[in-house]
Parts: C-alpha cells; sequence; structure tokens
C-alpha cells in the first residue's frame, strides 16, 4: 500500500442513499478495512460516516470513543468522502427555502424551459416542480451590440466575452431593496440569480450579491460565478440548484466537522465532486455535488483497471437497487457539461454517467402478453417480496429464483425482529401465481403452449431486464462512434457481478473485469482521486491568429487563478497538472466542442482549430466546409496529485482451487451443481471454469458456463466470455413471451440509435437543436415496426409514405437505392417534413425497410421558411417531391435533387415559385438522413446475424400483434366506462359517441367514434368534416393517422411498442375531398401543425380523456435575404379527471425547443422583452387548464415575419363543466405606438424598434369549478 505517514488512517467513504461504505487504510496491515453502515440508523448512531470512522478507530486503538464525546484525529492522516446529501435533497425536493431574481419580463424562464414536456405520450404532462419559492422581477436589462452605429453610446462596454453590451437599465438597487426585504421577513434567506447577459456582463449580478448578503441573506447563488457560459436557461436553473443545496450540503458538513476534535485542521478532509476531482469543505457546493457518489465509482474502476488489467476501453456498469450507472473509459474522464438530474438541469463540469431506471427493485411485470421490468421500483421498503415487507416482485426475486441470490451469504436482517433470512418460500409463491397467469395467457394463444416452470419465467424476466440495461450501453458508445463489443465491461454495485457475463455477452464483449472491492468501488475511488481546481470564462470570438493570441492571454491569467487556488490548499508546483481547453463550435451551430490543448510542457504549435475539425467529424461524420469557427470560452482545469491508494498484489498461487461448496443454480440449460469459492481464498494465477459463484465481500459473482474467471496480479477477477450465437424459438402460432419484450427492446433500440446518428450527422438548428424528426423501421410490407418517439405528428405517419412509394417502384427497387419524397399525397406531411427511404435486401429479396424524416427550415415556396400563412395551393410552399431516387444504386443523384429543390414548379412554367433559399443545408441534412438509415441496416443486420432473418421476420410480426392487443384492451375498457353516458347503437356491444369541433374559419372536424366492447375494436369516422378549404391547414390523411395513433399510444397508458399494430383494431374513414383528405393540389402546411392538433382535440374529448389543450404549434418565421428563423411556441394543456393542466409547454402533436433567450438576442436581430405564462388563461374548473404564454420581441431590423396560428376564435373546450381556456391572440405595436391585431395567421413587413406580441391560448379546465 502507499507510505503512510506517522502510522496514521486513511478513510474513504462513500455516503449512499441506503448503505455507507468505508474502507481505511491501517498502517502495519496488508489490506485495508472494510466496513458497510446503514446509511441512516438513528436508533443506534447519527451519522453513519462518523460512525464508521469511531468504530475502526476504537479497533485500531483498542480504547473506547463514546458516541457522545468527539473523535480524535491524531491518528487521522486524511479522509475523503462522496455523498448523496445534496442528490437526495434534490429527488426529495428537501432543499433550502429559495427565492428566484430573474430580469424584469422573466419571471417564469426556468418554468418554462425549453417547453419541451419529458413524456410525449402523458396526458399530465408531469414536470418536476420548481425548486424556488418566490420570484423577484429585477428592473435591469444589458442587450447586445449588433450594429456599428451603436458601437459609440455612452451606455456601451465590452463584456467578459470581448462582446459589446449596452447598460440599456442600470440595476434599480433601492427598488430592489424592499423586495428582498419582503422575501427576508417570509423566512426566505437564500437566493439564486440570473440576469441577462450576465455571462459577460456580470456587474448586475455581482451588485445584487453584495445588496442581499448585507441585507442578511445567508446565501446567494449567482449563474454568472457558477457557469459563465451563455444561454440563461441552464445557467438560471444551475443556480437554482446551487442556491437550493449549497445550505444543506453546508449543514451536515459543518455538522460532520463538528464531530471531531479541535486538531481537525490538521487532517486533510476532501470531498467528490461531480467531475472526478476532490474539494476541500470550503469549496464544495451543490451544483457540483449531485454526482459525488457515481463519481467515486467511475474513478475507482478507471484507475484501477484501465492500463493494469486490460488496454481496452471500459464500459463502467454500476448496477444498484433502484438504478443503474452507464460510463465509459478510455484513457481520459469523459465530461459533459450539462445534465439533467431529478428534473433540473446542471451546467457544470461533470463525468458522463447515464443512469438507466433498472436495478435489483425493478418491478417484474406480465402486461399485454410480453415480460415487463421497471422503470417503477419497489424501492427499499417494502421491496421485494423476499425482504419479508410485502413487497411485490422485482429483479432480486427473480436473482434469488435462479441461485443467483444466496441466502446463507446474505445477512439475516429482515422480518420483524431483523433476524431473519430472505424468504424463498414467499418469492416462489408469487412467482407461482404469475406463472398461472403467463401460461393461462399462453394457452389462449395456442392450446398446445406447455406450461412455463417459475425458474424459465425467472430467467426471462433477468434476460429482459438485462436487454434494458444493454440498451443505454449501446446508445453511451455507438453515438460517440465507438463500437460497443470493442470494450471490456467493468461491473460493480451490489447486483451487477449476477448480471455481468450475461449483459457482456449480449454486448458481444468478451470480456468482464470485477474489481476485488466492487461492492465498495466507489468508497475506494476516493483514494485515488486528485484534488480538482477550475475556472472558465466567456470568449466570444471568430478562431484566428489575434483571436489565438488573446485566448491564449485569458488561458494564463486563469491558469494563475487555479495555481493560486491549489497552493492554498498545500499543492507544491511540481504537484500541480494543468489542462486548458477553448470551447469551439461551428458558425450557425449550437453544437459546441471542449477541445483539450496540450498540458504544460508539452510543446508549442497546437493547433485548437485542426483538433476540433477531427472531433467533429469524428462524432458527427462529417466536416463543413468554408465555415467559420468561434470560439465561445476558455476552461482550465488544475489537479493537485494526491497521495494516492496503492494496490496491494498477490503472490502466484499454484493448484485447483477448492469450492466451499456447491449450489443449484438454474442457466439456459437448466439446473446445475455449481461450485463456490470466496475471492479471499483464491490466489493470483487461479483459474475458475463456470458455471461457478465466487462470492467478493457482499457481492455474488456468476461465473456463467462457457465463461472462465481468472484472479489477477492484484486480486481483481476477470473473466474471459464465450461468445455464444443466440436463438429465438420461432413458432408459427405464436410469440415467445421473454423473445417478444426483448426484440420490443432491440427494435425500438434501433430507431433510437437512428434518430441519433440523424441528430449528430445533421446541420440545421430544427434537426440537430429542436430535435424536429422522426427514425422507424418498418416491415417488408411496409408496416410500422417501431417507431422512436420523437415528434408525435410524425408517428405512424410514414409508413403511408412507405407504401405509397412500395406501390409506386413495384419491382423497381434494389441494393444501395434511398427514396426521398415530401409530397403529402404520397404519404407526406407537409413538404419541410422530408422523408428518406432505404430498402433493404438479403440475397436479393426485400426484407425491410428503414425511414427517416426530418423537418428542412427551407425548401421553397412564397415566403422564407416555407410556413406561407396564406399559401391557396401546393405548388406556393416549396419543393414537392413525390417519388425519386436520392441514391440510386449506392450512386447518389445531387443534380436530381438540386433541380428539384430549386425548382419547384419546373413540370408548370406559369407558376413562377422560388426554390430552396438554403440548398446546402438541405444536401447536408439529407446526407445525415442517408446515414441514419445506413446505422439502422447495420443494426438490424446484426440481429439479422444473430438470430437469423426468419427469426427477426417473424417478431416484427409478433410486436405487431402485441401493440394491437394492447389497444384492443385499451378499447374494451374505455367502452365500459363511456357506455353509461353515451347513445348506444342497435348492436349492444357498440358504444358509440359524436364528437366535433371548429377551425377559426368555421371549418368543422366531426368525428363519429364507434366502440366494439367486445371485440376491442373502434371505427374513427369523419364523415361530416368540411370539404377542402382555399386555404393551407388542409391535412392530409397521414396527419389524421398520426393523430389517432398517438392518442390511442397516450390511452393505452403504459409502455407498448408504437407500431402498425397499435391501428390494426381501428379503422379510419375520411370522406374523399374533405380537408382531412384534400387533392393532391392542395395548399397543406398548415394542416400538419394546426389541424392534426384540432383532430388530437377531437378525438380525446370524444374518449372524454382530457379537456381541449391549446390545438396550435403557434408557428412564428422570420427573415430576410440573408438569414431565416424558426419555431413553435408552447401554451396550456387540458386538464383532466385527477389533474390540472400544464403551463406553457408543447402539447400533443409537437414536442419541439424553443431557442433559449440570450442565443435568441445573439444570433438574431430581436431583443426579447417578455417570455413568461399568460396568467389566467387556462380554463377553470376543479382542475384547471394550464396557462399559455406570452412572447414579446422587438425587431432591431427590417425583417419579413409570417405567423401561422389557430385558437384565435374558437377557444379550447373545457370537459365535464370546465371552462374553456382563452383564444390566442397576435399584436403588432408599430413604431408610433399603435397596437393592431394580426388575426391568427399573416405576413408582415415590419420595421426596426417595432415589436411582435403572441399570446398563446390556455388549456380547457376539467369538471365544474367548486
Amino acid at each position: 500500500m502507499g507510505s503512510m505517514s506517522a502510522e496514521k488512517l486513511r478513510f474513504c467513504i462513500d455516503r449512499g442513499g441506503t448503505f455507507t461504505d468505508v474502507y481505511a487504510e491501517i498502517p502495519g496491515q496488508s489490506d485495508g478495512r472494510v466496513m458497510k453502515l446503514l446509511s441512516v440508523d438513528p436508533s443506534n448512531y447519527d451519522d453513519a460516516p462518523i460512525e464508521g470512522i469511531r468504530r475502526i478507530l476504537e479497533e485500531y486503538t483498542g480504547e473506547k470513543i463514546p458516541r457522545s464525546s468527539k473523535i480524535p484525529t491524531d491518528k487521522i492522516e486524511w479522509i475523503r468522502m462522496g455523498t448523496t446529501v445534496a442528490t437526495n435533497a434534490l429527488l426529495e425536493r428537501k432543499g433550502e427555502r429559495i427565492a428566484l431574481c430573474v430580469t424584469h419580463g422573466f419571471k417564469d424562464l426556468l418554468q418554462i424551459g425549453n417547453q419541451a414536456r419529458p413524456n410525449i405520450f402523458d396526458l399530465t404532462v408531469s414536470k418536476p416542480s420548481n425548486l424556488y419559492e418566490e420570484v423577484l422581477e429585477v428592473e435591469e436589462r444589458v442587450e447586445l451590440v449588433l450594429d456599428k452605429e451603436e458601437e459609440t453610446q455612452s451606455s456601451v462596454v465590452k463584456g467578459v466575452s470581448g462582446e459589446l453590451v449596452s447598460v440599456v437599465k442600470p440595476l434599480n438597487e433601492e427598488a430592489l431593496r424592499p423586495l428582498l426585504k419582503g422575501l427576508l421577513e417570509k423566512g426566505i434567506n437564500c437566493l439564486a440569480v440570473v440576469l441577462m447577459h450576465s455571462y459577460t456582463y456580470p456587474q448586475h449580478e455581482i451588485s445584487l450579491e453584495k445588496l442581499a448578503l448585507s441585507m442578511g441573506f445567508r446565501h446567494v447563488s449567482i449563474s454568472s460565478a457558477l457557469t459563465p457560459m451563455v444561454r440563461a436557461v441552464p445557467r438560471g436553473l444551475t443556480a437554482s440548484v446551487d442556491a437550493y443545496l449549497t445550505p444543506v450540503i453546508k449543514e451536515y458538513l459543518s455538522g460532520f466537522i463538528s464531530k471531531f476534535d479541535e486538531q481537525l485542521g490538521k487532517v486533510n478532509v476532501l470531498f467528490m465532486q461531480s467531475d472526478g476531482g476532490l474539494a476541500p469543505e470550503s469549496r464544495f457546493s451543490g451544483h457540483k455535488a449531485v454526482l459525488s457518489g457515481p463519481a467515486g465509482g467511475v474513478v475507482g474502476y478507471s484507475q484501477t483497471l484501465f492500463g493494469v488489467e486490460t488496454d481496452k476501453p471500459l464500459i463502467g456498469f454500476d448496477m444498484g437497487g433502484t438504478s443503474t450507472d452507464v460510463s465509459r473509459f478510455a484513457g481520459g474522464y469523459e465530461q459533459v457539461l450539462e445534465t439533467q438530474i431529478a428534473g433540473a438541469i446542471i451546467q457544470a463540469p461533470q463525468l458522463d454517467i447515464n443512469t438507466v431506471a433498472a436495478g435489483g427493485g425493478s418491478k417484474l411485470k406480465f402486461q399485454f402478453g410480453a415480460f415487463k421490468v421497471g422503470p417503477e421500483s419497489v424501492g427499499a421498503h417494502p421491496g421485494p417480496v423476499c425482504y419479508r415487507k410485502g413487497g411485490e416482485l422485482a429483479v432480486t426475486d427473480a436473482n434469488l429464483m435462479l441461485g443467483f441470490v444466496i441466502p446463507d451469504y446474505f445477512p439475516s436482517i429482515f422480518g420483524p425482529s431483523e433476524d431473519q433470512p430472505l424468504d424463498v418460500g414467499a418469492t416462489r409463491k408469487e412467482f407461482k401465481k404469475l406463472a398461472m397467469q403467463i401460461n393461462s395467457y399462453r394457452k389462449s394463444q395456442d392450446p398446445s403452449a406447455m406450461d412455463m416452470t417459475v425458474e424459465e419465467i425467472a430467467l426471462g424476466f433477468v434476460n429482459v431486464a438485462n436487454e434494458t440495461m444493454c440498451r443505454p450501453i449501446r446508445q453511451l458508445t455507438e453515438m460517440k462512434g465507438h463500437e460497443t463489443k470493442n470494450h471490456a465491461l467493468a461491473c460493480f454495485g451490489g447486483a451487477g457481478p449476477q448480471h455481468a457475463c450475461a449483459i457482456a455477452r449480449a454486448l458481444g464483449m468478451r470480456e468482464v473485469l470485477i474489481h476485488r472491492f466492487c461492492g465498495i468501488l466507489s468508497a475506494y475511488g476516493m483514494g485515488l482521486a486528485d484534488v480538482v481546481e477550475e475556472t472558465q470564462e466567456p470568449y466570444s470570438a471568430v478562431y484566428c491568429p489575434e483571436s489565438v493570441i488573446e485566448a491564449s492571454h485569458r488561458e494564463a491569467n486563469l491558469l494563475e487563478q487555479v495555481k493560486q487556488k491549489l497552493q492554498e490548499q498545500g499543492f507544491r508546483e511540481e504537484n500541480i497538472k494543468t489542462e486548458t481547453y477553448l470551447n469551439l463550435r461551428y458558425e450557425g451551430t449550437d453544437t459546441a466542442i471542449m477541445v483539450k490543448g496540450l498540458k504544460e510542457g508539452e510543446g508549442l504549435g497546437f493547433d485548437y482549430a485542426i483538433e476540433f475539425v477531427t472531433l467533429f467529424q469524428r462524432e458527427y461524420g462529417f466536416k463543413l466546409q468554408n465555415r467559420n469557427i468561434l470560439i465561445c470560452d476558455v476552461r482550465v482545469r488544475g489537479v493537485g496529485v494526491t497521495n494516492i491508494l496503492k494496490p496491494c498484489s498477490l503472490e502466484p498461487s499454484s493448484g485447483t482451487p477448492k469450492a466451499e461448496g456447491y449450489y443449484k443454480l438454474y442457466f439456459e440449460n437448466g439446473w446445475q451443481d455449481t461450485p463456490l469459492f470466496n475471492l479471499e481464498n483464491l490466489g493470483y494465477l487461479n483459474v475458475v471454469p463456470g458455471p461457478a459463484i465466487i462470492m467478493n465481500g457482499n457481492s455474488t459473482v456468476i461465473v456463467e458456463p462457457s465463461c472462465k474467471a481468472f484472479i489477477t496480479k492484484y486480486g481483481n477477477i476477470k473473466i474471459e466470455i464465450e461468445s455464444n450465437s443466440t436463438s429465438a424459438k420461432v413458432s408459427d402460432r405464436v410469440a415467445d413471451v421473454v423473445q417478444l419484450s426483448i426484440f420490443n427492446h432491440r427494435f425500438m433500440g434501433i430507431a433510437e440509435q437512428m434518430g441519433r446518428t440523424l441528430q449528430r450527422t445533421s446541420i440545421s438548428t430544427n434537426i440537430k437543436e429542436r430535435l424536429d424528426f422522426s427514425c422507424a423501421l418498418f416491415d417488408p410490407n411496409g408496416g410500422l415496426v417501431a417507431n422512436a418517439p420523437h415528434v408525435p405528428v410524425h408517428l405512424g405517419a410514414m409508413s403511408s409514405t412507405v407504401r405509397w412509394q412500395l406501390k409506386y417502384w413495384g419491382a423497381n427497387l434494389h441494393e444501395g437505392d434511398v427514396l426521398v419524397a415530401n409530397h403529402p399525397s404520397a404519404g407526406g406531411s407537409h413538404l419541410p417534413d422530408i422523408t428518406c427511404i432505404t430498402p433493404v435486401f438479403d440475397n436479393q429479396k426485400l426484407v425491410f425497410f428503414v425511414a427517416s424524416r426530418g423537418h428542412h427550415a427551407e425548401i421553397g415556396g412564397i415566403t422564407p421558411g416555407s410556413m406561407p400563412p396564406f399559401s391557396k395551393a401546393i405548388w406556393e410552399e416549396g419543393a414537392a417531391i413525390k417519388a425519386f431516387k436520392l441514391v440510386e444504386k449506392g450512386v447518389f443523384q445531387e443534380e436530381g435533387i438540386i433541380k428539384l429543390l430549386q425548382n419547384p414548379c419546373a413540370d408548370d412554367p406559369a407558376h413562377k415559385i422560388p426554390g430552396t433559399r438554403r440548398l446546402q443545408d438541405n444536401l447536408s441534412d439529407l446526407h445525415a438522413q442517408i446515414a441514419a438509415n445506413q446505422r439502422g441496416i447495420s443494426l438490424i443486420k446484426e440481429l439479422i446475424d444473430q438470430y437469423g432473418l426468419e427469426t427477426v421476420q417473424a417478431y416484427m410480426a409478433y410486436v405487431q400483434l402485441n401493440a394491437e392487443d394492447a389497444v384492443r384492451e385499451m378499447l374494451k375498457s374505455v367502452a365500459n366506462k363511456v357506455s353509461p353516458q353515451s347513445v348506444e347503437s342497435e348492436e349492444r356491444d357498440n358504444v358509440a359517441i359524436e364528437e366535433e369541433d371548429y377551425m377559426d374559419d368555421g371549418s368543422v372536424i366531426h368525428l363519429k367514434l364507434t366502440i366494439d366492447s367486445k371485440r376491442g375494436e373502434a371505427i374513427f369516422d369523419f364523415s361530416g368534416t368540411s370539404p377542402e378549404v382555399y386555404a393551407n391547414w388542409n391535412a392530409p390523411e397521414a396527419v389524421t393517422a398520426a393523430a389517432v395513433i398517438y392518442c390511442l399510444r397516450c390511452l393505452v397508458g403504459v409502455d407498448i411498442p408504437l407500431n402498425q399494430g397499435c391501428l390494426a383494431p381501428v379503422k379510419i374513414h375520411i370522406p374523399p375531398g374533405s380537408f382531412l383528405s384534400p387533392s393532391d393540389k392542395a395548399a397543406v402546411v398548415g394542416g400538419n401543425v394546426l389541424t392534426s392538433q384540432r383532430v388530437t382535440d377531437v378525438v380525446l374529448t370524444a374518449f372524454q380523456a382530457c379537456a381541449c389543450s391549446q390545438g396550435c404549434m403557434n408557428n412564428l418565421t422570420f427573415g430576410d435575404d440573408t438569414f431565416g428563423y424558426y419555431e413553435t411556441i408552447g401554451g396550456g394543456s387540458g386538464a383532466g379527471p385527477t389533474w390540472h393542466g400544464t403551463s406553457g409547454v408543447q402539447c400533443h402533436m409537437t414536442n419541439t425547443r424553443i431557442t433559449d433567450p440570450e442565443i435568441f438576442e445573439q444570433r438574431y436581430p430581436v431583443i426579447l422583452r417578455k417570455f413568461g405564462l399568460r396568467e389566467n388563461s387556462g380554463g377553470a374548473g376543479l382542475h384547471r387548464g394550464g396557462d399559455g404564454l406570452v412572447r414579446e420581441m422587438e425587431f432591431r431590423h427590417p425583417v419579413v415575419v409570417s405567423i401561422l396560428s389557430e385558437r384565435r376564435v374558437h377557444a379550447p373546450r373545457g370537459l365535464n363543466g370546465g371552462k374553456d381556456g382563452a383564444c390566442g391572440a397576435n399584436y403588432l405595436i408599430t413604431k408610433d405606438k399603435r397596437r393592431v391585431y394580426l388575426g391568427g395567421k399573416n405576413t408582415i413587413h415590419v420595421q426596426a424598434g417595432e415589436t411582435l406580441q403572441i399570446f398563446t391560448p390556455g388549456g380547457g379546465g376539467w369538471g365544474s369549478p367548486c
């Protein structure tokens, strides 16, 4: 071990949510002391870390240390600790009472966020609660200077980033003082502060902080100090998290430190931060503490395994009770600058750790003919069935049934007296009940089906759980361009080693590494970490020789700052390492990459731009030619290298290791007598062939058959995995209930990875940042197999496009072809949504299709942005493509696609319509869509190689049947609920409901919904709907189908695969010639974004599911000959039987994000005067509808503005006595202060200094107001 200072102890502690792990280095002992304690055990001790230190000191000194006395520190060299205090406070919303101070006009900015809803199929639109109780709007305003003529004004100063800013309204401290006093009187003495453009002009925030502290506020978190980066929303949310958590952490740390004697100052006490570095108590703050524990685990496996036990890059797999953390290490810590935890966005350097809701406590269910694992957890209380607390079946129970959890080696802490072992009998009893349900279902599908045993069922659930955890691992590696199979799996955590072999095999990995301290690796990692100090500042400039010189000056200043901070903590110059970074992006994109420079002393002449282009191409698959590279931030990281723990090597061991006993374990081939070994009794070079059990402290390592475990020089376990070909039985009649769930995961995973590829490789803001795209996988007949839920209006709609193309091209489809289409009559939605379809062949036989649809911001037409409010015919809306081979037999048809995009009316010279204004962006995004399709093809071919074509195609059909069953059950249930209040038709089993609503021009959407409660079928008959309109809110049939499939998926209420099966029990009748089935000449640009919302409202009110939501996407475009901008604006969602509507959110058929206010003002000639909730615009009721939004922007240059909106005449309706939501409204405030109503749809030429006001609709209320 490392050299000990004066024979003193070193403590590494991880205070987790359930257990606290302690690792201590003891002088004179070759191995460390490990202790595990309950984190909360008030009947025995106040604080688990203190208790662990006290007990080990007693053991070492032989002297009694009463709990009432202070801990002596003369025998302690250092203490390092990670803690979940911050994470738990955030999850449980038990932080400090805080208020938010924000620039006037932005009171609701953090509540709105990016306006996307977390789960697109959740009608309740559940969002995490705000961390702050009160909001103060601060009278101040800073604006960026964009024009040369403004630079001479007296109020103009240069910001930290180098940008010029105008202090339009100085901070009014006198007006602020009584408001702050009012907060103190309410008992709120902590503040979070975010002011517009404070990243570059922090003076107002600093002044506010000084004022608040002078008045008696206990803690003030200012965004400019925590994370000085452009984007107000994540910066403000970070400040809120910090203000909310830092006082809680400080209080805990103060209590912790108070338990030691007065000599603690001589002990080095450090705490783990989210970035994998340590910090002293004085510098440990809330926004850097939320990943404190998991970060210790990443440091632990990376420093002990990489380069020591393997040269392969590592995937960290930390499986706990309720969740699993996944990370990657390939020689350096992979960090992100922004992450979302417990609904809060935190913008700070932190390790890239992905959490999936699957762990030992994940619930097991059998739903709609398939096995389901999680995401719900049974928790620690009551826990799994075997915990003797009346819990539900969980993954731990399944492992117990298979023998993977061994009661003899599990603490007997259960039952009323907390002295009984795990209850195997209760677990078996519950599995038998579940087996009856499963076998009954299987017999109903196939009378000849053999009953599944409880062991087969338990193994099935474990296999499904493994696939659930494989999905994020594939995403983590492959979305960054790495092959998963080329990694080794570094497995730790309480439950991980039971699943390690199976997970590695499923991912194609050949190597598993399990550290000897895998059960406490997060604690052990604390002793391997270094002390880290970071600082950064914004710098906005085009990358060029002059800006590089300025950046190097800034780097030098920041380097001095971090070195000084480390030297103040006792580090000498030779023990300090530094790293420099520039945050770079291409002009016109939002995708920045933090590029690491050379370390000190590594040489001169490093070019950040070359490295940026290399990194960009590796991650996104392309580089942008003739595009400026912009500098966004300068960052410096200082590392104080510490005297870390050193591993102890083992002596070589000869001979065959002796088993401690034999236990029966259940594997794929049935029960097997399996030897059990204790790792403590195994030595270096010992080999343990599978099947085997290795007990490693509190962790059970399962070495599966055909695998082999080796004990390494440092006492770790290396398992070699034999790759087995996976097979699934294919029946002519029914699907295997386990494989059905696994294939659902695999198909959805393929669609999701296609989406990530498209997002990575695209260039346009619409696709890369607003996420306005969808990707899907189809069977050979064009039936939808899996559609990653990106944008609801695309759901199911692409199937129409694929089937139209299949019918059109027939036998003229070949290997290497890629088809492109966007025409409504060919299954399209509206022209900006371009679909690329790739047919896939196996031995010259068409076996499936993949497709991707993306919203192109420009495809020609009569207005920039291709969303004209007044289009009357399809040709006015831009390029319309029915059928074209974008790639023919592997050759990209650039000339042909350019002609189609630039000449929308080439076939009709009578119409002179402009072509696309952004051709290069179109071509780049089309290439990205082709790449996304190719990614899907590669993944499906991997699946075919693994299972065989026959099996894959069989399960393509089975997953559709599975979704069909789910929808049928839902329809039966709904029919029974609504039948008492409905008019019954002639057939007794049918329930008929009629519903209608109006577009603002008076056009009616009429629906007669007939549900067969016996068969679980429904007819959606839109007869009575108004005819095609001489305007642009005609909606192609595919849009109505998308709205229906979205509603059905929401109503099912559980996570079912989204595919063609959802529509199998449904017939949709749309009268030809209506505005829901218009002619191929009709204008349709508004149908996709407006009419789709009204169809959704009509369907959901027919089902009595919820009141109407805002019923609009509030499409805004503006621009000139040099630029174009497009956004959709959220509003209020409808209330339901048990919930209030949500305010300021994207509703139903869209879920795109909105541009951050600071980016908005930095990139475009606008000043955002107000962006907030439209108070009381939601309909009253027993449950109120959500409020709409107010968006007010002043234009700085003349531009053409187009607004395409609805619900300006007919209000969103309430339901069951609830009141209607408020209608929306659009106004222009002219330079002479006139306020002019624009109506719902208009195009106007706006002058500099004029202001656009948009009031979006509120949602309808539910139930009569009390």
